[in-house]
């Protein structure tokens, strides 16, 4: 093999070579961050959160709404109509606004809302853990009632998209664009 110098290239050069390609390239993609635009860490939060909330949502729709608020009456949730209807809301609005990248911080509050009172009402006393193996037989698995791990992680997901931004293909970066623009339109 010829080098780009014109000199032969010892088999142990081109071992060395090759294992050097190697090493880099394993660090290119396994010490973060990877190689793609920062920015692009709040695509997939934002694809599972929108569409976590969007489900939730729709859940308690399609059983029926009245179902969900009989079960706010049963913990003894007070205004159980208003903040039946208000979870709903706030589950498929909200939901739809993270998945577009739309107004994310003010979308975030209600949000945040919603899960905290999840957690201080139904999750707590469960403990941490979202998945509990109680048993398995010919049936299969059988679980246990969720903790509050899930609520957290998505309370993580929408502060990392309070503060980091909704990203590419977001309503707000294309908002954000349009108001730089203005203001170096009004500049002028």
């Amino acid at each position: 093999m010829i080098s780009m110098k014109g000199t032969r290239m010892s088999n142990e050069s081109r071992c060395a070579l090759s294992g050097m390609d190697l090493t880099s390239l394993f660090f290119r993609f396994a010490v973060a961050p990877l190689p793609v635009p920062a920015s692009w860490y709040a695509v997939p939060l934002r694809l599972i959160v929108g569409f976590g909330f969007i489900q939730h949502g729709y859940a308690k729709l399609s059983r029926g709404a009245d179902e969900f608020i009989a079960i706010l009456h049963a913990i003894g949730t007070p205004f159980a109509d208003l903040l039946g209807w208000a979870t709903i809301i706030v589950e498929i609005v909200g939901g739809l606004l993270i998945l577009a990248g739309a107004f994310v911080p003010v979308a975030t509050v209600p949000m945040i809302v919603v899960l905290l009172v999840a957690i201080f009402t139904v999750h707590l006393p469960n403990g941490f853990s979202s998945i509990k193996l109680m048993s398995y037989d010919a049936a299969g698995p059988h679980f246990g009632q969720p903790g509050y791990e899930t609520d957290l992680l998505y309370i993580a997901c929408l502060l990392a998209l309070c503060i980091g931004g909704a990203g590419p293909l977001s309503l707000d970066s294309y908002l954000k664009g349009q108001q730089g623009s203005s203001v170096a339109d009004h500049s002028l």
